[in-house]
């Protein structure tokens, strides 16, 4: 808009005062319905025919009519204030809306499942649901409202928020210690069962603590594909594993998981909070945002 437009539009409150009054046919109603005095009615009524340099009303003992100019605008502010009222309606409408959070099976157990209810109890009047899945859903094409996804924080047409790095230790179970006894040294996990043994996470761990990786061999072996599964053979004493330790807090609290050392290894991957550009400002996507990125915040999380 330019400044010129700018300068010859009339004081919003002027065109509410004149839209009320048209409507209601009287000062006395319009001052009811907004809050105002009818003395308050009549000044910004005055302010907008001083604007347009001609009179709106005809003032009459018992009341108010429009002149013609006046009715052609109050046709017209009318028009404008029912777009205003829908594009509000709209508005509550986006905040009933059902939040589809698309996510991956771990986050969804680890880290959504326990805290979800809060949001719920914040915000009742959105519905959520969850998917759970590991491929990357069709967020453009409406397939779910948000998701929770691992990647470098690409994807065109997306909003990505920075939630955790995939950051790696490896655990083990008091069940497992009793059976092998604890690793002292990181090279003695090479020597033992560690479940997942063919995922390069083991590699790259292993040259972060400074030790050689072991050769990949072909065959053998089992594949759990999420770490919550790989969690629970672990608790049962399987072998070692590899987790995200932000995700296992509860298990390490617990004991039902000990990670024997400190080191970490970091992973390009990241996790994200993701969603289409261009519903960046609605309300559901809004107060999840809001919510999710505090509960990161949170110690312990």
């Amino acid at each position: 808009m330019t400044e010129r437009a700018k300068s010859n539009l009339p004081p919003l409150s002027a065109i509410r005062a004149f839209e009320a009054a048209a409507r209601q046919g009287s000062f006395t109603a319009a001052g009811a319905e907004l809050g105002m005095t009818q003395a308050a009615v009549s000044y910004q009524i005055k302010v907008l025919e001083d604007r347009a340099g001609l009179p709106l009303f005809h003032r009459k003992a018992r009341g108010v009519t429009l002149t013609a100019e006046g009715a052609r605008l109050a046709e017209r502010a009318g028009e404008a204030f029912d777009i205003l009222r829908l594009a509000f309606a709209d508005v509550n409408r986006a905040r009933d809306e059902t939040l589809v959070i698309s996510v991956l099976p771990t986050v969804a157990q680890q880290f959504l499942a326990p805290r979800l209810g809060s949001f719920q109890i914040a915000h009742p009047s959105i519905t959520t649901r969850v998917e759970v899945e590991s491929r990357a859903v069709d967020l453009l094409g409406g397939e779910a409202t948000v998701a929770i996804r691992a990647g470098r924080g690409v994807w065109p047409g997306l909003a990505a928020h920075f939630l955790m790095p995939g950051t790696y230790a490896p655990m083990i179970s008091p069940a497992f210690v009793a059976r092998h006894g604890r690793p002292e040294r990181p090279a003695d996990l090479l020597a033992l069962p560690r479940i997942d043994e063919t995922d390069e996470g083991w590699a790259g761990w292993f040259r972060a603590a400074g030790v050689e990786p072991p050769g990949v061999h072909a065959g053998g072996g089992t594949l759990f594909g999420t770490q919550a599964l790989t969690a629970q053979a672990a608790i049962a004493g399987h072998g070692a594993c590899l987790l995200n330790p932000r995700l296992f807090r509860a298990e390490l609290a617990r004991g039902d998981l000990v990670q024997p050392f400190d080191i970490l290894w970091t992973e390009d991957y990241a996790m994200y909070l993701v969603y289409p550009e261009r519903r960046r400002n609605a309300p559901a996507i809004r107060v999840f945002r809001d919510w999710i990125l505090a509960e990161m915040q949170e110690p312990g999380t």
